[in-house]
């Protein structure tokens, strides 16, 4: 039975999309100055394939860390937002400094992943404490936020692209740390945050425990193996398939293929209030799953067509994602809704290392359209998972 609850101020969800677009536009900031990396450091083809997995690596030690000590259920989510999304911003802009010393943008990458732990998961964590009947709802926008934060470097890379890269590097920064400010200022704890957990290290285990969490998990974890590979290769994609176009022109489809994963979140969580959370998320995994198949053939085409096949599978490939979000929170316990969030984002994102690292061997070895047919066993076991949930 579901209790008559007032509705959250007509604010709060805009102010949640903001910052959370804005503090996850450092994720790939790194890669919309990477030309500019490349020349700095004399770094090759697989400076692509360096630069995003640290930022991944970095995300997952700090989600580790911060699902270990529980922070998001024992602390304020929003301060904590707003410390990762300052903190995040100056280590980004850092890169200014060391931009002759690959080790030196290694770890400034690193450190901003580890810091994007305390906003990515910690912004759904927010959104959790607001909105419970839609929640799916509500994380499709959120999770469509980070679709356009992501994407949002190679707008201004394509748009800006007569700028210095120190200045696209610091705007970057500058929108992170608005984001934060926005979020602690606007935002205050939700009516659904539940009691602070104690630490406990167990709590990582505890909420595998649940049967139906472990279906969305998994499924979550098959996701991920597709996702930010394709995200990292998009640009990769671009320009074997259009070998004419400039560096800008690239980095402009680029973030038409990336950002139209919003729409698949978007749309994605208003279709979840009539089918459910664990339908969307099949479907789209089910969608994404045949454009891997259907890659191999499709990139051996020329024209308009490839890109509107690469815009459809933006779209589906991230539309899963906020529906996977909603299902962990909804089926992890109370108490430990942050933590559940964090611990299984930072295993779908250790994930994508493993994912990102293959895909770059294959490029080595293998002619560019068979590359992503690969990406299949993702989707593929992320569907047998979900099963479970749809049975029900």
């Amino acid at each position: 039975m579901q209790h008559s609850i007032p509705e959250p101020p007509s604010r709060i969800l805009p102010a949640i999309v903001f910052s959370q677009f804005a503090g996850t536009a450092l994720w790939f900031a790194g890669n919309a100055v990477l030309p500019e990396l490349q020349q700095s450091l004399r770094l090759q083809s697989e400076a692509l394939g360096l630069l995003t997995s640290a930022v991944q690596l970095g995300f997952i030690l700090g989600t580790l860390c911060f699902a270990f000590l529980s922070l998001a259920d024992r602390f304020s989510p929003r301060m904590l937002f707003l410390v990762c999304a300052l903190a995040g911003a100056i280590a980004n802009a850092l890169v200014l400094f060391v931009a002759e010393s690959i080790t030196g943008v290694l770890a400034l990458r690193a450190i901003t992943g580890f810091l994007l732990a305390g906003i990515y998961p910690v912004g759904m964590k927010i959104a959790a404490s607001w909105y419970s009947g839609n929640l799916g709802k509500a994380i499709g926008y959120l999770v469509g936020a980070l679709v356009l934060g992501t994407a949002f470097p190679h707008l201004l890379r394509g748009l800006g692209a007569a700028l210095p890269w120190q200045t696209m590097l610091l705007s970057i920064s500058a929108l992170a740390a608005l984001g934060g400010v926005v979020m602690y200022t606007l935002v205050p704890d939700g009516p659904f945050s539940g009691k602070g957990a104690r630490f406990d290290a167990r709590n990582i285990l505890h909420v595998f425990k649940a049967k139906d969490f472990r279906a969305a998990a998994f499924g979550y974890f098959g996701h991920m193996w597709e996702l930010y590979t394709l995200w990292a290769f998009v640009p990769f994609i671009l320009s074997f398939v259009y070998p004419d176009l400039t560096a800008a022109q690239v980095s402009i489809r680029a973030f038409a293929v990336i950002a139209a994963g919003a729409v698949g979140c978007v749309g994605g969580g208003y279709l979840s209030q009539r089918l459910g959370s664990s339908k969307v998320a099949f479907l789209q995994l089910l969608f994404s799953g045949v454009c891997c198949l259907l890659s191999v053939w499709v990139l051996q085409l020329q024209g308009n067509t490839v890109l509107y096949f690469l815009i459809f599978w933006g779209i589906v490939v991230a539309g899963d994602s906020p529906q996977f979000s909603a299902l962990t929170a909804r089926t992890a316990p109370t108490q430990l809704v942050g933590t559940a969030l964090t611990v299984v984002t930072s295993i779908g994102f250790a994930i994508t290392i493993v994912s990102i690292q293959f895909m770059g061997y294959l490029q080595s070895i293998l002619p560019s359209p068979y590359l992503f047919v690969f990406l299949v066993p993702g989707p593929v076991l992320g569907l047998l998972a979900l099963r479970k949930l749809i049975a029900k």
